[in-house]
């Protein structure tokens, strides 16, 4: 009984040190990738580079704000994996934005990340107007430039 605690207890040690690993990864690529223009707490430089704390959980609860997240340019554009995007916007969800997302809250997936990477926003910021303003109506035009 002894033997097997001691394995579980390893087992779980493991586990823990491969995931603070995987959480420091992608810390890592949040900070080459995105925290030149958004700091590394998600600050910003509003109104050209709005702030990433407390603002996404409302977006990724409306219509296209899931897919607006990896359509703005510098998302889109970043010389990183689909996998990395995807890990790197899901992080950003739970660090900076946890107390804001919504209750049904489901993580991004690789799929819809690569699907929506692929249609780059020419304006991101009217978009993301569009987008707020869409919310009362429910119109939820995809991929629109």
């Amino acid at each position: 009984m002894r033997k097997i605690s001691v394995v579980l207890a390893a087992c779980l040690s493991a586990s823990t040190a491969v995931g603070a690993l995987a959480d420091d990864q992608i810390r890592l690529d949040y900070l080459l990738h995105c925290s030149g223009c958004h700091l590394p707490e998600g600050q910003g430089a509003p109104p050209v580079v709005p702030g990433l704390k407390n603002a996404l959980g409302v977006i990724v609860g409306l219509p296209e704000g899931r897919e607006y997240l990896v359509r703005v340019p510098g998302a889109a554009q970043t010389p990183i994996t689909d996998k990395q995007l995807t890990d790197i916007t899901n992080w950003i969800l739970y660090r900076f934005n946890a107390e804001t997302l919504p209750d049904d809250f489901e993580p991004l997936t690789v799929n819809e990340v690569s699907v929506a990477r692929a249609h780059v926003l020419l304006d991101p910021l009217q978009k993301r107007v569009e987008i707020w303003n869409r919310r009362q109506s429910g119109d939820g035009a995809r991929y629109s430039k």
